[in-house]
């Protein structure tokens, strides 16, 4: 007899579980109050029995975020969305209609209520735009029209390098972070310039001379034939042992999800994070990932040792050191309580699977033979 009342006591647990995920499963919407408010919608579905969940800002765009670790325990429901290094935490609601809870990306959540919608409630997801048209594989594009005007705001670092459809936007870059952008390597890896080219600071702006959105290799081209042509830049190469950072791959790489976003560019950006800040990498390979360490964040050069050429997007949270961005760390002081997050070393193999070790190595270096100052335009 015990053994029946056990059964039957656990079959009507898992019906409540059940019951429970079915109820969740539906269309969700709600204004995330950030700087301005945002529409978000939310998506919960069942998958051989286990929840998925997609959401939408739909005022940012039509992009849909996967989100992941979906889980429904008791009224309380949890998510992911590892593309822009989110979670939500929410009550459902006694009658099922509301979900109570909590947006947290960086260091200050935010409240949210999500309501269940019907078809004539629900808001419309914008239709996606079209991709963009491509350059041609085989063009050698220059900027057909581009200008450089010096920057005296006071920055120590390059606080900008986009590219948005064909208009490309640099601001506040030394020569020397061009360089090292447009050659790949790393400050380091440019030697026997003058001091002027590390320290003045520039905004350069322009657009392409040929049809369709250049790809990476297609962008620093142009920027290379800019520098010969407007900073009159020549140089040659040569070897050198150095100091450098080797990026290798090791236990936890199915962290390293495929990028769920189309397109030729890789977007890679900084934001806050509780107990430090977050670097998130979309439509990424490890080389544009490696390249963006050793130009903006680490003090020498980065030796990409993976192998891997598929593009991922994935999110690496970590507390930056005095030898990080130049001295200059965008981390203000902790506040008294907060836990620091791991180091840049540290979070790279907790996260995802990268194991990043310092050693002395043969690398290229850029040695400058001449360069002049560009006029301002």
């Amino acid at each position: 007899m015990k053994k029946v009342i056990l059964c039957l006591l656990a079959c009507v647990v898992l019906l409540g579980a059940a019951l429970q995920a079915q109820d969740i499963v539906g269309n969700w919407q709600g204004i995330l109050k950030a700087e301005k408010d945002l529409r978000v919608i939310l998506i919960i579905a069942k998958d051989n029995g286990k929840l998925k969940a997609t959401m939408y800002s739909i005022d940012q765009g039509s992009m849909a975020l996967g989100a992941s670790a979906v889980t429904l325990d008791g009224a309380t429901l949890r998510y992911k969305v590892d593309m822009i290094g989110g979670s939500y935490e929410g009550k459902l609601s006694a009658d099922g209609k509301v979900l109570t809870g909590t947006w947290s990306q960086g260091a200050t959540p935010q409240a949210i209520v999500l309501a269940r919608t019907t078809k004539e409630t629900a808001w419309e997801i914008p239709t996606p735009p079209p991709p963009a048209k491509l350059m041609a594989a085989d063009a050698d594009p220059s900027f057909e029209v581009a200008t450089i005007k010096p920057n005296n705001t006071g920055a120590t670092s390059m606080q900008q390098l986009t590219l948005n459809g064909r208009d490309f936007q640099t601001r506040a870059s030394s020569l020397a972070d061009l360089i090292a952008f447009s050659y790949e390597v790393q400050a380091k890896q440019i030697v026997g310039g003058p001091d002027w080219i590390f320290k003045d600071r520039f905004d350069v702006a322009g657009v392409p001379d040929q049809e369709g959105a250049p790809n990476p290799q297609q962008v620093r081209t142009m920027i290379r034939k800019l520098l010969a042509e407007r900073f009159k830049l020549t140089f040659h190469k040569d070897k050198r042992e150095m100091s450098a950072f080797v990026v290798s791959a090791s236990k936890g790489m199915e962290k390293l999800t495929p990028t769920q976003m189309n397109g030729s560019l890789p977007g890679i950006g900084m934001r806050p994070a509780t107990g430090g800040m977050t670097l998130m990498v979309r439509n990424g390979t490890i080389g544009d990932f490696t390249g963006f360490l050793q130009t903006l964040v680490l003090d020498r050069p980065v030796v990409d040792r993976t192998g891997l050429k598929s593009k991922f997007d994935f999110s690496v949270t970590f507390l930056p050191d005095e030898t990080q961005f130049n001295g200059h760390s965008p981390v203000a002081k902790l506040a008294d309580g907060v836990e620091p997050a791991p180091s840049l070393i540290e979070a790279l193999s907790q996260q995802v699977g990268l194991k990043m070790i310092a050693e002395k190595t043969a690398v290229e270096v850029i040695a400058i033979d001449h360069v002049e100052q560009s006029s301002a335009n």
